[in-house]
């Protein structure tokens, strides 16, 4: 029962702030219009997948805090090295250029510039090291600007929905 994170106290708070994240999730889903007016069925109201998927990742994070407590109460975490901080370094990186992304660039410029360029930042920042300057940029570049793409088109074209 080692695998999995690293403590129980790592799956204990990670299975919270993922139940927490799940629950926020449902609550602005059934917040959404539900377009009754225009004879819309539960299956086809706009908050529905999202309210599911909310309720999924709500209800995996409980498995990992049960998992957790079940870790913490067997005692398999004994005699091991004391756990990372819970905001480390690769947390905060993460948390800063996602709020960068969505809460100042999204909506300010291009989508499809301002995706490419969190894409490629994000990818040139966790690119495993070892790998040298030129291809971790070119890789990061790379992905940026296919993943903006396939994303702009697929929401554009399939989707039928304007983006910022």
């Amino acid at each position: 029962m080692t695998e999995g994170g690293k403590t129980a106290r790592s799956d204990l708070w990670g299975g919270a702030g993922w139940v927490l994240f799940g629950l926020l999730i449902v609550a602005g889903s059934l917040r959404m219009d539900r377009f009754e007016a225009m004879g819309a069925q539960l299956y086809t109201m706009p908050g529905f997948v999202p309210g599911m998927i909310g309720a999924l990742v709500a209800l995996l994070g409980l498995l990992l805090m049960v998992r957790g407590a079940l870790r913490r109460a067997s005692g398999a975490d004994a005699g091991r090295e004391p756990a990372e901080p819970l905001l480390n370094r690769r947390i905060v990186v993460t948390m800063a250029l996602s709020l960068l992304y969505a809460g100042l660039l999204v909506g300010r410029a291009p989508f499809w510039l301002v995706t490419a360029l969190f894409v490629a930042a994000f990818v040139a920042t966790f690119t495993p090291p070892g790998h040298t300057l030129p291809r971790r940029l070119g890789v990061a570049l790379i992905a940026g600007v296919l993943t903006s793409a396939v994303v702009t088109v697929v929401f554009q074209q399939v989707f039928l929905v304007r983006l910022p």
